[in-house]
């Protein structure tokens, strides 16, 4: 039997179907995006007490309508009213009669928005979350966050954007930079840039929410597919990455056996289903590599030679410096911590990776495998002094500690 989802939950789910419908229906994206967050408010107030309506969405599109026609004619539709809406009372005319949430996550990431505008409007339209939420996501006043927001719904009017799903010549870039903004939310909310907690579980979460969302409207996309796939393969050891007192555990420390098997095995099986059906890219080669990780027993079952041919094809047909990094530690695997080294300094020159702390983290791991302990005390140091990332910090001061 399934289970029947919390009320903010099924909020946050039929929210992009309401505001689909509303701006699919009267434009005004962003008067459209108010008239929405007031019909939650109302949901929220309303349900707990009178009871869930028979037609939620139908509920929620209806009201967010009425508000809407009010903010089109210049009423106060801001103001928390409490009125009772009749739940078997429904306009027809508004309620969706299909999903639009892939036109409004393509409207969200138009290519005039910056990648943090990008992110943070679709956190706020597709993901459900509040202004409040997404600030503490990224360590910015509210303030600050709604005026982002407010900015790039400016941005979507001013560009005459229209709420369709993009012509044919630019779906397969736009859908790109959908992708990349599901990626950078799941890896803000896995390791966090800043502050005192290694992870954000709850934009982890959301991440993973939205893929299967668009895996759903996409399942024949094999980079679609394979993020999903990913995120999954990576999520499966969150329990096992830090000690109950906080502190990081490397990825050769942790009790596999803790691992969630449940999400293992779906994102294997997402991945043998997609690999060789569908075009080869980089989300499906890094859940592979995530795989081969999940796969190993214990440690030394780890088919470091496969997973350093992944990377080598991943830096062929994506190029990227994160990636010739990871390929780093797995060069070291398999050749020698000198190799690797050797490796790492063709990223000397690039600015875009040179004086990133996972570098100098990287390098200072290398150092001690080699027997350089002078060296990678300061590189472990130094790594530490540039992450702002409170958990990883202390990780790298006590690896710096243990060579003293």
């Amino acid at each position: 039997m399934t289970a029947t989802p919390a009320p903010e939950d099924l909020l946050r789910e039929l929210a992009p179907q309401v505001l689909g419908a509303l701006v699919r229906r009267y434009g005004h994206f962003d008067a459209a995006e108010d008239a929405v967050q007031e019909a939650l408010l109302a949901a929220a107030v309303q349900w707990p007490a009178q009871g869930r309506p028979g037609n939620p969405v139908a509920w929620l599109t209806t009201v967010a309508s009425r508000r809407m026609i009010d903010q089109l004619r210049g009423e106060e539709s801001r103001r928390r009213r409490e009125e009772t809406v009749a739940f078997d009372v429904v306009d027809t005319a508004v309620v969706p009669d299909r999903d639009d949430t892939l036109t409004l996550l393509f409207l969200c990431c138009h290519p005039a928005l910056s990648a943090p505008s990008q992110l943070a409007l679709t956190l706020r339209a597709v993901g459900g979350l509040s202004t409040a939420e997404i600030a503490r996501a990224f360590l910015v006043p509210e303030a600050t966050m709604a005026q982002r927001i407010s900015r790039a719904k400016q941005t979507i009017k001013a560009e005459g954007a229209t709420f369709r799903l993009p012509p044919d010549d630019e779906r397969a870039e736009r859908l790109r930079v959908v992708l990349q903004v599901l990626y950078l939310v799941f890896n803000e909310g896995y390791t966090t840039s800043a502050g005192d907690e290694l992870q954000r579980t709850d934009l982890t979460a959301e991440a993973i929410r939205l893929a299967r969302m668009l895996h759903e409207l996409l399942p024949d996309d094999g980079e679609v597919t394979g993020l999903l796939a990913l995120m999954l393969l990576t999520d499966a050891r969150r329990d096992e990455r830090t000690r109950p007192d906080g502190a990081l555990v490397p990825l050769d420390e942790q009790d596999r056996s803790r691992w969630d098997r449940a999400l293992i095995d779906e994102g294997v099986a997402l991945l043998t289903g997609v690999l060789g059906r569908a075009p080869l890219g980089p989300y499906q080669l890094q859940a592979a590599i995530a795989a081969v990780h999940d796969e190993a027993t214990h440690p030394e079952d780890t088919d470091w030679r496969e997973i350093l041919e992944l990377y080598e094809l991943l830096d062929r047909i994506a190029p990227n410096p994160m990636a010739t990094l990871n390929r780093v530690v797995a060069v070291a695997e398999v050749h020698g911590p000198e190799a690797a080294l050797a490796v790492l300094s063709s990223l000397d020159g690039d600015a875009r990776i040179a004086d990133h702390h996972r570098t100098y983290s990287v390098r200072a791991h290398l150092l001690e495998r080699s027997g350089d302990v002078t060296g990678a005390r300061a590189a472990y140091l130094e790594a530490a002094r540039r992450t702002t990332s409170r958990p990883e910090q202390r990780h790298l001061e006590s690896r710096a500690a243990r060579l003293t």
